[in-house]
C-alpha cells in the first residue's frame, strides 16, 4: 500500500497576471484578498505589491504616530498603514494618518474625506512614488494636509493644499514648513514637534 502523496500549498498569492494587464481591480477585489496576502495598494485598477519596510522606517512610524497621538486634539485619532480609497480603483496606504475621531473600529478603509494628514517615510524603493504620485493623489483627492519625511538624515517637508491649480485642474499642495529641527505649524493644529523626537 502506497503512502497518499502530502498536499501542497498553492504558494504565496498574487494578483492575477490577465487581471493586471487590463487594470481592472476595484476596491471591492481588495476587500476579498486571503489574509495570506501581502501589503498591497490599488493604483489605477492594477495591484503593486508594497515592499516590506525597514526598522529604520517603521520606527520613525511608530514615534510619529505616538507623538500625534499624544499631542492631537480629541477630534483627531493617528494611526499607521490603513487604506485610503483616493477612487473606485485607486487605494493608497500612508505610512501615518491623521483622520476625525468617531469612525467605526471595524473599518479597514478610509475615505478622504475621513483623512486630515498622509505621511509617507521615504526609503529607496519608494523615493519616486513617495515624492511625486502620491502627493498628487492625495491632493487630487482633497486630503489637506501631506507630510513627506526623508531619512538619512530624518527631515520632515510639511504641506498644504493650496489654492494653486495643477495642468489637470486639481489643486496641489504648497509647501508650508519643513526641517531637520523642528516643525512649527499652525494647522492641522497647533504643532511644534522637535524633529529628535521622532527620529529613532
Amino acid at each position: 500500500m502506497s503512502a497518499e502523496p502530502i498536499p501542497t500549498s498553492p504558494g504565496p498569492w498574487c494578483p492575477d497576471p490577465m487581471r493586471q494587464q487590463r487594470a481592472d481591480y476595484t476596491l471591492e477585489d481588495l476587500l476579498a484578498l486571503p489574509d495570506d496576502a501581502p501589503r498591497v495598494e490599488l493604483v489605477d485598477g492594477v495591484i503593486h505589491v508594497t515592499p516590506s519596510p525597514t526598522l529604520g522606517h517603521q520606527n520613525i512610524s511608530f514615534l510619529l504616530t505616538s507623538w500625534l497621538h499624544s499631542h492631537a486634539p480629541a477630534q483627531l485619532r493617528a494611526t499607521q498603514a490603513v487604506g485610503v480609497a483616493l477612487s473606485h480603483n485607486t487605494s493608497r496606504q500612508p505610512d501615518v494618518v491623521l483622520y476625525r475621531a468617531g469612525l467605526p473600529t471595524e473599518r479597514s478603509r478610509l475615505r478622504p474625506a475621513d483623512v486630515v494628514l498622509a505621511v509617507e517615510i521615504v526609503s529607496p524603493g519608494t523615493r519616486r512614488v513617495d515624492r511625486f504620485a502620491k502627493p498628487g493623489e492625495y491632493a487630487a483627492a482633497g486630503i489637506p494636509f501631506y507630510w513627506r519625511i526623508e531619512q538619512d538624515p530624518v527631515h520632515l517637508y510639511a504641506y498644504r493644499l493650496g489654492d494653486r491649480i495643477g495642468p489637470g485642474g486639481e489643486r496641489q499642495y504648497e509647501l508650508a514648513a519643513d526641517s531637520a529641527d523642528l516643525i512649527e505649524l499652525t494647522e492641522p493644529f497647533d504643532i511644534k514637534l522637535p524633529i529628535a523626537e521622532i527620529v529613532p
